[in-house]
């Protein structure tokens, strides 16, 4: 298997490659730093697994999954996130995901995740299934954030954290301008009028503590 490691924090990358190190069917681990770098990677070279930060510098582990998902390639994608939340995990799915684990369990549970996906399997945390199954079975569960893009998600939970136009900019490595318009779309699509607002339906959803 031929495998890339993408996320900012280098102690994860190098607890997730060590894992890897010891599986004899894994024959080349790349690692990156920050979304364009992977997505780069993944120009150049046809993995068989994306091991994916939800939340990095650039473009975020779901921009990157929903670009290696409309290519229609066969490489799968796993998840690792410090979002122990399940909305993550469902919105990860929904745009095609193999597997979420959450990098609170993610060295105990990395092998099993890795071997079921190459089998053609999903993964999921098991701190996560069951919350997840009864998601799925609520009536009514479709959300307002729901509606969002993947970017626009990014930055609506940015904003609910109280970053500031400026600082989502230089995170995300896009214009001002460009996180204004986010903002904009975000609060016409969640009938919303400021921050604040943001903030409290996300603490309400769990998306943020």
């Amino acid at each position: 298997m031929k495998i890339l490691v993408a996320d900012d924090h280098a102690i994860v990358r190098e607890g997730v490659k060590q894992i890897l190190r010891t599986l004899p069917e894994v024959c080349l681990i790349d690692e990156a730093n920050e979304g364009d770098k992977a997505l780069m990677m993944i120009n150049k070279e046809n993995y068989d697994l994306v091991i994916l930060d939800i939340s990095m510098p650039g473009r975020s582990g779901l921009d990157l999954l929903q670009i290696i998902r409309q290519r229609d390639t066969k490489t799968r994608v796993l998840m690792l996130s410090f979002h122990p939340q399940e909305q993550y995990a469902v919105r990860a799915f929904k745009l095609g995901a193999s597997g979420y684990l959450s990098k609170d369990s993610a060295f105990e549970e990395l092998e099993e995740a890795i071997r079921k996906i190459a089998a053609g399997g999903k993964y999921i945390s098991s701190a996560f299934a069951e919350k997840l199954f009864f998601l799925s079975t609520e009536k009514g569960t479709q959300s307002v954030h729901d509606s969002l893009s993947v970017r626009e998600f990014q930055v609506m939970i940015m904003l609910a954290k109280g970053k500031t136009v400026a600082e989502i900019a230089a995170e995300i490595f896009i214009s001002d301008k460009t996180v204004s318009t986010y903002r904009s779309r975000i609060m016409e699509k969640m009938g919303m009028k400021k921050n604040a607002d943001l903030t409290s339906y996300a603490i309400r959803n769990n998306l943020i503590e």
